[in-house]
């Protein structure tokens, strides 16, 4: 296996960016691919575009630097904070754990008493800062801020485990291929989008600004591999995934034949993703004025929105190497 960048994985994966406050992963990627591309730019949103230009099709890579996280609503006269969820927040998975503020501060999820604990809900959970006060607390968290999860990044030579694998990983994946790519004849965006995970918002401006010819979204997706999960035909360690449809699109089937096509030529192992939830950029992408021919191409990832999603560096690695081939080639869906 080509020998990947995991250092550079885990400052992405220990950066804090919460939805809405992306501007420390945008910072880091943007010092690791300056020197890659012809032009780099942040829009009003807070999206980065990165352009490498070429002569052909106007193509969009899109994937999100945004996590999921927990707003302080409230602090009570104890000092112990109530929240809200920034993106999909699970109570049960949240129960118990670490998070931590921007500036520093860790805290631990607790919970009301409860009888049942399908009662479990997030305003039954609190986070504790260990303060004794409200002013205690105030020193130290505010209404508004946010929490992400906290734990330790893990990375072997055959998997990673760690928070905001959703969807640094596809960023990395875009990074990675961009460092294999010498000249290409298309007109590659490569565009690192803000807030996905409450809504696509940064994709949807960023299209429209960009009026791009074709689309390729990156995300990772469920599997279907651990005991008795829901029937899926994603596997972890079988390759990336090209999705067929989730709830947000269904695949252009032009731009998905495409990836199909490049991944058989080049040997890459691949699976069709039919994702029966959800959903990513590419919803909002090829919505964007007259539309956009979209397409996704997804890492399986067990355990997803926790603090310990898991995927496999084969996958990654493979998803590499197919979005180079998808990318270094002249794009002609009219064939």
């Amino acid at each position: 296996m080509t020998n990947l960048n995991i250092d550079f994985l885990k400052k992405m994966l220990s950066t804090y960016s919460p939805a809405g406050n992306e501007v420390k992963i945008a910072d880091l990627i943007r010092e690791e691919i300056k020197e890659l591309v012809d032009e780099i730019t942040v829009d009003t949103l807070g999206n980065l575009i990165a352009r490498k230009k070429g002569a052909g099709k106007k193509v969009m890579l899109a994937g999100h630097m945004d996590q999921i996280g927990l707003m302080v609503t409230y602090i009570d006269d104890e000092g112990f904070l109530r929240f809200t969820n920034v993106g999909g927040i699970s109570p049960a998975i949240t129960l118990s754990q670490r998070v931590i503020f921007e500036n520093g501060t860790i805290g631990v999820i607790g919970s009301e008493r409860l009888e049942d604990l399908k009662d479990l809900r997030l305003d039954k959970l609190f986070i504790d800062i260990g303060a004794s006060s409200r002013e205690e607390a105030e020193d130290k968290v505010k209404i508004g801020d946010i929490a992400v999860y906290c734990s330790e990044v893990v990375a072997d030579e055959k998997k990673v485990i760690s928070q905001a694998l959703d969807d640094r990983i596809g960023c990395f994946v875009m990074i990675e291929a961009l460092k294999r790519l010498s000249n290409t004849e298309n007109d590659l965006y490569f565009v690192f989008t803000v807030q996905e995970e409450v809504g696509t918002r940064g994709a949807k401006t960023a299209a429209y600004g960009i009026e791009p010819d074709i689309a390729i979204a990156f995300d990772v997706t469920a599997t279907g591999d651990t005991p008795k999960a829901k029937s899926m035909a994603v596997k972890l360690g079988k390759g990336p995934a090209i999705k067929v449809k989730d709830n947000s699109i269904l695949c252009h089937p032009k731009v998905k034949n495409y990836m199909i096509d490049q991944a058989e030529k080049n040997n890459i192992p691949y699976q069709i993703e039919i994702l029966e939830f959800g959903g990513t950029d590419a919803g909002a992408i090829h919505l964007t004025k007259s539309g956009v021919p979209s397409g996704v191409l997804s890492i399986p990832c067990r355990y997803l929105h926790s603090d310990c999603e898991m995927v496999f560096l084969s996958d990654v690695e493979e998803a590499i190497e197919l979005t180079k081939n998808i990318v270094i080639h002249p794009i002609q869906l009219d064939e």
